[in-house]
């Protein structure tokens, strides 16, 4: 006879009431909106005095146009853009005929090490 009864049964749980007990589920899409604080409209920044909105992807002024001086950093700077994407073009280059010419001479270095050893192996048959 068992200590304490025949086997292990526990009592049932009661069902649980609503998750929660919040009525915001039952408003519709806009409303919920307005209430929970879900429009932010686009993201701001003022970077230099120059204040710019995010849109579609890319970072514009909101004023949409630049003073003059601006304009003329703007070009400058792609104009050292376009000059440092052609210098990184020619370093590249050279950076590929440079494995080029080490692959080649370690090819080379390998050959000559094997006719060596062949060298050396044939010589010794002679002796």
């Amino acid at each position: 006879m068992p200590l304490f009864g025949n086997s292990f049964s526990p009592k049932r749980t009661p069902p649980r009431k609503w998750a929660s007990l919040s009525n915001l589920h039952l408003l519709d899409r806009s409303t919920r909106e307005v209430e929970l604080g879900l429009e932010y409209g686009t993201p701001t920044m003022n970077l230099a005095g120059q204040s710019l909105k995010f849109e579609n992807g890319h970072w514009v002024s909101e004023s949409g146009t630049f003073v003059g001086g601006e304009r003329r950093e703007l070009q400058r700077l792609r104009k050292r853009n376009q000059q440092l994407e052609e210098e990184n073009n020619l370093l590249r280059l050279k950076v590929d005929i440079l494995l080029d010419m080490l692959s080649e001479t370690t090819a080379e270095s390998h050959l000559m090490e094997k006719e060596l050893e062949e060298l050396k192996q044939h010589s010794r048959r002679k002796k």
